[in-house]
């Protein structure tokens, strides 16, 4: 019998996923994953409700569980990344990190050790026969974003048994078989974040580096704590209110050299669109979708829940250049630019240039 290690988090989609390979007559084991050990002001570790939400829907479902400790293989591989690439000023995508690094590195060589022969979470993507990785049936909740990392052997390892769902369809499996979770809201933000403010949460990894905020011209219109504090394309917090026109300011730049923050007024100010995007680190699920140098059409993603955006690729060596047909807004160092042609997802590289002009593609 197939013996597939289930990576459960306390929500439902994980929960849902285990309740249907069971069913499939699977020998199914749950793993809940404790990837970042902290303690709230009551001294309660904040993964222990999830690790009883875990110990509860296995219950339900009929099939053992425990818990694997994740957390320094998390700190070495995911977090000091992330402090790293805010320090340099960039907005990172932890959770990118995360499902290479531990979901589908340390968690899978963990399940074949203890004998499982797949391993299997509630990603909402889809597989098929080549290794391909698909995007999830649902387009609000689709999540190839987050796992464009992966390569062929890793997704043949895999299953993901609510990829072909709708949440409305997991949530009413969940509900049919008396799951516990079957209403707990979905986590939202950085999990080792949590509640918290973002910059209250940085502060205590990063020290504040003041500096000015200024406009396109290099007037002075405040103050802020750090640039990392900051994203392209942000509006909120940035306490220049009431300046200029009376329009909102948006973050449109950061310059490193002289610890500024460049703003603009308005949402539709022409310096937070670019045209092209400069791409490194690339990865790929399987082959690159052309030769170096040649130019191709793909779909690409900036963020998640995106819609998928066309633009023409170029590679050059471990590289590649963007060329948006249409100009995108808020393209954002650090983030991650996925690639797909239809449901494919092709892989991705992390965005260290955003173009504002064509000359400069």
């Amino acid at each position: 019998m197939t013996r597939v290690a289930v990576g459960m988090s306390g929500g439902v989609d994980s929960a849902v996923s285990a309740l249907l390979l069971k069913r499939q007559g699977l020998d199914v084991i749950g793993v809940f994953m404790n990837n970042w050990e902290e303690k709230d002001e009551n001294g309660v570790c904040t993964s222990q409700a999830d690790w009883q939400d875990v110990q509860d829907s296995c219950e339900v479902i009929g099939i053992p569980c425990y818990s694997v400790n994740f957390a320094r293989e998390y700190e070495e591989r995911v977090f000091s990344l992330f402090l790293k690439e805010y320090s340099l000023g960039r907005t990172p995508n932890p959770d990118v990190l995360c499902n290479r690094e531990i979901k589908f590195r340390a968690f899978l060589d963990h399940s074949l050790k203890i004998g499982a022969d797949r391993i299997a979470t509630g990603h909402f993507v889809r597989t098929d026969a080549e290794g391909r990785l698909l995007k999830g049936a649902d387009p609000m909740k689709e999540q190839s974003y987050f796992l464009y990392m992966l390569k062929r052997r890793q997704l043949r390892m895999s299953l993901f048994p609510v990829g072909g769902m709708t949440k409305a369809q997991v949530r009413a499996a969940a509900r049919e078989a008396g799951l516990p979770v079957s209403e707990k809201k979905d986590s939202t933000g950085i999990c080792f974040i949590g509640e918290r403010r973002f910059k209250t949460f940085l502060k205590g990894f990063l020290p504040s580096q003041p500096g000015d905020i200024v406009s396109l011209d290099g007037e002075v219109l405040g103050r802020h704590e750090g640039l990392m504090y900051h994203t392209i394309g942000q509006r909120r917090g940035l306490g220049i209110g009431g300046r200029g026109d009376g329009r909102s300011w948006f973050v449109a730049d950061k310059d490193l050299k002289g610890n500024r923050l460049i703003v603009v007024q308005g949402e539709d100010h022409p310096r937070l669109f670019s045209s092209g995007a400069d791409v490194e680190d690339l990865t790929w699920v399987g082959d690159p979708p052309c030769p170096e140098g040649e130019e191709t059409a793909v779909r690409v993603k900036l963020r998640y829940r995106q819609p998928d955006q066309e633009a023409r690729l170029t590679l050059t060596g471990d590289a590649a250049s963007l060329r948006f047909i249409r100009p995108q807004r808020a393209v954002t160092p650090g983030q991650s630019a996925v690639f797909y042609q239809d449901d494919v997802c092709l892989g991705g590289g992390i965005i260290t240039r955003a173009i504002q002009n064509e000359k400069d593609l």
